[in-house]
């Protein structure tokens, strides 16, 4: 009984080590058995390459992408009917036919659909020997960003290391067993796409392919996946090359198989690249060869040892990945004792595990590095990881939250270079943009997009020029995704404060955006302020009266409470970066006169806030999109502390839609009620988002996480992952609304914890420490200098700075307070809800640039 005692005191000893907040993590998913299906792999990348790990130990499955892999080719798409047809829209919606309107836009406003992502290849590793496996494993480190599958087969133990390098634009699999010359396999390649494969010597394999060039958007579509009738007709070109090099034994290749015969270990190196040379140049007659680029990043990776390839791959990652450590105080249960999808599982009924919303929270940012990385096309619906030739939604962009959604972790999670694809996506959306404005809507400056888009940066508005049978003009006639995405363009300047990227880059695009909403603007014809029209409020739709006194269903309207939200707040950047650079004072007038001028926002009759411009009624109540919640989330312009009332419609209209929803639509809640600083509501809406959702089992209906901890829609769309972290991030550090709030949305199941290397607006780097639900240790790093404005719970004092209380406007430029819209309300508007905000303490300390500044609890 003693001996049992010693060792299980032993054992706790062990496992609270390796528990110990003071020592780092190993942020792992692991699982004791192999994928059964796609949701259940576990995805690598390098911004670039994506592989899905299946891990099976005898029949090895890797599935493969590169993120400029899609179908079609640059195609003129816009309509000129739209800008012929659109004063008739404006009329029918003027008029309150917003029936007859929706008919006309979809008959005159629509292009073809967007673009397909489509899978690359499959990577097949077959062993050849027939034994059974025991001892199973397989993990995905985020701390490493590495696979590793271990099992137990007559009598040795097998070991496969995998990791997509970005430095050398490789896929690494490091095969290794514990007895000599125990590995026998066969290596394949195949597609799902067309394609051919040859061993182009004994070890060397090489897969050539090429893309459709149309993909169905619809089943009904006559033709579902058309392939040009030659090699040189439209499709890009692809290559996969893979080469052995064995340690012991050898390879031998015959036809399109590679066999390893009796080797100690192997290592399998992967590149791939296709003919894409940009977003308007055609794949075939502009398009580079990818058979050049790809030998030539296969042979310089060979000339590097195993060693080399993974000491190149870690450091690049883990510079990107350590900026940001999170600890929640976790629970013993955070040492990983049961497999992942037994934990999500277990999750839903104890949340006292901690260390499961840790990990969640930093696979969000391993995604973001493993999806976009600069140079790079930037993360799609999907990310970069799709097994399908006409995956959901085509796996494109859809900009009108889920490609906004990808970006939201990257400024404050310490990952600005991950947010350039976007950037550089936003440029070429601009240059197409520019016709669409021009041709669709006659309006001759600025750019623009909608709804979709694709490699291709489309930027018309989709439909299939009226060929599809439904009307999804309450989708489609939606201009305001170049307006949205600017936002993220003065984020990244806010966050890093780059004048040079404000001057040369993001400014003329915001001012380009800027001018076609200026023109798209109009003056409404019922009262004096300025109206979008016709407007949309993504994906949803109204019940309304018409005329006759027919109760009818209408998507298209004017003055969206989203699109003057989205134009308020280009509006106010584009305003601040002219006065920040010194330029443009008759453009800035004339956007402050046209902000001055903007529908307001209503109070409705249920006490929320308008979705449209009339009080109508949703058709779903408890519609995925909150859209006219934008100036909550990701906005600026209702805040609880400076604008409680249209914040108390805020909350009201949280509460009518409900805490269930899609998986991205329950991460947007998390910061959505972040932002009202409601931490346990913002938890709650976290932890109904990791319901896990068993694919083989699918009678639970409705969002959550796949055992992969993939968000599920579902289906999978990647969007809800970075929402997620995202929303953590918002209930520990805020700093949107003039002043550094630090742990604003803390949750009462956090009552002890730590956070390093958050990032604020002004260039601000934060670390926090905190006991009992306050904080106790504050670190402030200052990248730029200049005044720190800081709320907090509790009063904080510093040796290093001199604290004084805050009176007045922060004199800090990135830290601006958006001035907020009058809450109309009208003869029928409900009650307001009650905020409930905590006491709080709001100091300034000047500081000076790349100096840090340490606060205590006093």
């Amino acid at each position: 009984m003693k001996k049992k005692a010693l060792f299980s005191l032993v054992v706790s000893a062990i496992i609270l080590a390796g528990c110990s907040q003071s020592e780092p993590k190993q942020l792992k998913l692991w699982y004791d058995r192999p994928a059964q299906v796609w949701e259940e792999a576990l995805p690598l990348g390098n911004g670039r390459i994506g592989a899905m790990v299946f891990g099976d130990p005898n029949n090895e499955l890797i599935q493969l992408n590169e993120n400029s892999l899609w179908s079609g080719y640059p195609k003129d798409g816009n309509n000129p009917k739209g800008a012929v047809n659109l004063e008739a829209v404006r009329k029918a919606v003027n008029e309150g036919d917003y029936e007859k309107a929706a008919a006309i836009w979809k008959e005159n406003s629509q292009g073809p659909y967007s673009a397909r992502y489509l899978p690359l290849a499959d990577l097949h590793m077959q062993m050849l020997s027939s034994d059974s496996t025991t001892s199973y494993y397989r993990d995905l480190d985020i701390s490493n960003a590495l696979s590793t599958v271990k099992f137990v087969s007559g009598g040795v133990e097998y070991k496969r290391t995998s990791f997509i390098s970005f430095p050398d634009q490789v896929m690494v699999v490091r095969i290794e067993a514990d007895k000599k010359q125990s590995l026998n396999f066969n290596v394949l390649l195949d597609s799902k796409l067309r394609f051919t494969t040859s061993a182009a010597n004994d070890d060397c394999l090489i897969l050539k392919g090429k893309a459709p060039r149309h993909v169905a958007h619809r089943a009904y579509e006559p033709e579902q996946v058309v392939y040009a009738e030659d090699e040189k007709g439209a499709g890009l070109n692809f290559e996969v090359h893979v080469r052995l090099i064995t340690e012991g034994g050898k390879s031998v290749g015959k036809d399109s198989i590679l066999t390893v015969e009796n080797a100690n270990s192997v290592t399998l190196l992967l590149s791939a690249t296709t003919g894409f040379n940009g977003f308007y140049k055609s794949p075939v007659l502009e398009g580079t060869d990818p058979s050049v680029q790809t030998k030539k990043l296969l042979d310089a990776a060979t000339s590097k040892t195993y060693k080399e390839l993974l000491d190149n791959h870690i450091k690049d990652y883990r510079t990107l990945f350590d900026r940001v450590e999170l600890n929640l105080g976790e629970s013993l249960s955070s040492c990983d004792s049961i497999p992942t999808n037994e934990r999500l599982s277990k999750f839903a009924s104890d949340d006292s595990d901690n260390g499961m919303v840790t990990l969640y929270y930093q696979f969000g940012r391993y995604l973001t590095i493993a999806s976009s990385r600069d140079g790079n096309i930037s993360s799609n619906l999907q990310g970069l990881w799709n097994p399908h030739v006409q995956p959901p939604w085509g796996s494109n962009y859809t900009t009108n939250i889920n490609t906004e959604m990808n970006y939201w972790p990257s400024e404050p999670t310490g990952l600005p270079e991950c947010h350039q694809p976007l950037l550089n996506f936003i440029y070429s959306l601009s240059v197409n943009g520019e016709k669409t404005a021009r041709i669709n809507y006659g309006i001759d400056k600025g750019w623009t997009a909608h709804h979709n888009s694709d490699v291709w940066a489309m930027t018309y508005s989709a439909g299939d020029y009226n060929k599809d049978s439904k009307d999804l003009t309450h989708v489609t006639a939606w201009p305001m995704a170049g307006a949205w995405f600017s936002r993220h363009l003065w984020e990244h300047y806010a966050f890093g404060g780059d004048k040079s990227f404000l001057k040369e880059k993001a400014y003329p695009l915001m001012k380009g955006s800027a001018e076609f909403m200026l023109q798209w603007l109009q003056q409404d014809n019922e009262s004096e302020y300025l109206v979008t029209n016709p407007s949309t409020s993504p994906e949803n739709k109204f019940i309304y009266t018409d005329r006759k006194g027919n109760k009818k269903t209408g998507g298209i309207s004017k003055a969206s409470t989203m699109d003057i939200a989205i134009i308020r707040d280009l509006f106010t950047y584009c305003i601040e970066a002219s006065k920040v650079l010194n330029v443009d004072p008759e453009f800035r007038q004339e956007l402050e006169q046209a902000c001055a001028k903007l529908y307001p926002p209503h109070l409705g009759s249920k006490g929320q806030l308008q979705e449209w411009f009339r009080d109508f009624d949703e058709v779903d109540p408890h519609h995925r999109h909150v859209s006219h919640l934008y100036g909550l989330h990701p906005g600026n312009e209702i805040l609880p502390r400076v604008s409680p009332e249209l914040a108390s419609a805020a909350k009201q209209t949280l509460l009518l839609r409900g805490d269930g929803g899609t998986g991205w639509a329950m991460a947007w809640k998390i910061n959505f009620w972040a932002r009202l600083e409601d931490g346990d509501h913002a938890y709650l809406m976290l932890k109904n988002g990791l319901k896990h959702v068993d694919v083989s089992n699918m009678s639970v209906k409705g969002g959550g996480t796949y055992s992969n901890l993939f968000d599920a829609h579902p289906p999978f769309q990647i969007d809800g992952n970075f929402g997620g972290t995202s929303g953590i991030t918002e209930m520990l550090l805020q700093s949107h609304g003039g002043e550094l709030y630090l742990l604003p949305a803390l949750p009462s199941n956090w009552p002890n914890g730590s956070v390093r290397g958050l990032r604020a607006r002004g260039g601000f780097v934060v670390d926090m420490e905190w006991k009992g639900g306050q904080l106790t240790k504050v670190v402030i790093e200052s990248a730029l200098g200049g005044n720190c404005r800081i709320r907090s719970s509790i009063p904080l004092t510093s040796r290093s700075a001199q604290i004084k209380d805050a009176q007045g406007e922060n004199p800090n430029p990135f830290n601006f307070t958006m001035k907020a819209s009058e809450l109309i309300k009208g003869d029928n508007a409900g009650l307001l809800q009650q905020l409930e905000l905590k006491e709080t303490s709001l100091i300034d300390f000047e500081t000076e640039k790349n100096k840090k500044y340490e606060l205590t609890n006093r």
